[in-house]
Parts: C-alpha cells; sequence; structure tokens
C-alpha cells in the first residue's frame, strides 16, 4: 500500500463526495450526505499517515485498498 500524506487523503475523500465540515485544529472534520460517520483526517504538512491510520480512515469511507495505491 501506499502511504498518503493526509493532506492528499483528504483530496481523495473530497473526490468521493465527502465535504470539510470544520477544521478543528489538525485534524480536518469530513462528512457525507446520508453516512453518520465524520472522518478526522489528521494534517501535518506532507507527512504520511500511519498505515493503520490509513487502512481505517479508507474502510470507513469505503476506499478500496487497491485505490490508494
Amino acid at each position: 500500500m501506499k502511504s498518503l500524506s493526509g493532506r492528499d487523503f483528504a483530496r481523495l475523500v473530497e473526490r468521493r463526495g465527502w465535504r470539510l465540515l470544520r477544521i478543528n485544529g489538525s485534524p480536518h472534520i469530513d462528512g457525507k450526505q446520508g453516512v453518520e460517520v465524520r472522518l478526522s483526517i489528521p494534517i501535518h504538512g506532507n507527512t504520511p499517515l500511519k498505515i493503520g491510520l490509513l487502512r481505517h480512515l479508507a474502510r470507513l469511507s469505503d476506499i478500496q485498498e487497491a485505490e490508494l495505491n
């Protein structure tokens, strides 16, 4: 799996219909209409997200691991 920064992952989910609800410090909170889940994506410049967090966020946003490569 390719590592992505929080900023790149946020762009990816926004292209899939999620929208930025608010920014609370470093995490960007994204939501999608009709979905109760909120994504808290840490944005720390271009620092890559840890693999476990990336998989968790991808699972919550219904993004397949193959799309992250």
